[in-house]
């Protein structure tokens, strides 16, 4: 399919003076058409190293690599395609664009190396660099542009050969914070406006959430879990992917019971709670519950008592604050609820003091139990 990349039991290492590192452990991952799937993980967990087997800059020991229907990698049909018959486009974290050029001429050079006649180049240039808003700079050097002009000249070159897909190695991680967020939200809207297959490689959690289609989680060479933005943050059943893409409270549990196939009822040191849960299952299992610190609320302190089986009445806790920092828009506190101290991040205009007795409820939905058998 175009634009599509399949890779296959794919393996890579590396030797280092004492041993031999396994840098992709029989990864095998295929990205959706015309979406942007992310490689996120830690450093040194694979995500560059697959990016740039599959961009033909590593060679893997064994597997096989196939973008849109061509296979340009395979050892067992001794296949190596090198990276410019593959149909890619690359953005790299330091841009490589050539600061003695134009931003015509740094956009043109991948059609000049393939003799593409001149007027071609005339017309298929300025139709990119309108597309990421760079018209009227074509004659400007590379040295006269801010580093979000940069990332989007390295962009616009990538996109000039019309490439089945287009790989990101961290491009934005030269940009200062406030640049790279205004840039990574004129980044999501390019390719989802250009329909064009990506994978893009993070150690950024946010930069993850917020510009992928899916997401795919490394660890030690092979990918943990793979699924939407939504679902890798709000229902993993892996515990490092939890820890991983954002902050989590965990919490020791035992299930003493189920409201419905999907909801448990556990007791943890803060108290009976009612959380997501597999329906596998059985009541007395040991699990790990999680709860995202932005997922309590203030319940109110003197609330009419309503009926049992009002879910507005489920999990709602007494503690005490007992650590406190004004972030803003929201207070970030450490609350002592039971035999357990959790992070809270609270969005309230009330004033809030350390030593504070706050009441705090979280719904059903965003407490979660992990599997046991599939907690890592």
């Amino acid at each position: 399919m175009q634009g599509m990349v399949t890779v296959k039991n794919l393996v890579k290492t590396f030797a280092s003076k004492d041993e031999k590192v396994t840098a992709l452990n029989n990864v095998t991952l295929s990205t959706p058409p015309n979406k942007i799937l992310t490689l996120l993980g830690p450093s040194g967990c694979g995500k560059t190293t697959l990016l740039r087997c599959i961009a033909g800059l590593e060679s893997p020991e064994s597997g096989e690599i196939v973008i849109g229907d061509e296979v340009v990698w395979s050892k067992e049909k001794g296949i190596s395609l090198p990276p410019e018959r593959r149909g890619i486009g690359m953005v790299f974290q330091s841009y490589a664009i050539w600061p003695h050029m134009t931003v015509f001429g740094n956009v043109a050079y991948p059609l000049e190396i393939r003799k593409v006649p001149k007027p071609e180049i005339e017309a298929r240039v300025r139709r990119v660099l309108e597309l990421v808003q760079l018209s009227g700079f074509e004659n400007r050097l590379a040295t006269k542009l801010s580093g979000g002009q940069q990332q989007r000249v390295a962009l616009a070159r990538a996109l000039v050969a019309e490439p089945k897909v287009i790989l990101f190695d961290e491009p934005l991680s030269n940009l200062d914070a406030k640049l790279r967020e205004s840039t990574r939200q004129e980044l999501r809207h390019f390719l989802t406006e250009l329909t064009i297959s990506a994978i893009y490689v993070t150690h950024d959690q946010m930069e993850a959430l917020t510009i992928s289609d899916e997401i795919a989680v490394m660890r030690g060479g092979s990918i943990v879990e793979r699924g939407t933005p939504q679902d890798i943050y709000l229902r993993s059943n892996n515990k490092f992917v939890v820890d991983f893409i954002g902050r989590a409270n965990f919490l020791k549990a035992t299930i003493t019971g189920y409201k419905d196939d999907s909801h448990a009822i556990v007791v943890c040191p803060m108290g009976s709670i009612v959380c997501s849960a597999p329906s596998n299952l059985s009541v007395g299992t040991e699990v790990t519950i999680y709860t995202r610190p932005e997922s309590f609320e203030l319940a109110p302190d003197s609330p009419a008592s309503p009926a049992p089986a009002d879910p507005a009445s489920e999990n709602v806790f007494e503690g005490t604050i007992t650590g406190l920092l004004f972030a803003g828009e929201a207070h970030e506190a450490q609350v002592s609820v039971g035999g357990a101290t959790i992070l809270v991040r609270i969005k309230s205009h009330r004033q809030l003091r350390k030593g504070d007795r706050v009441r705090l409820r979280i719904d059903r939905e965003w407490c979660r139990a992990l599997n046991p058998a599939e907690e890592a």
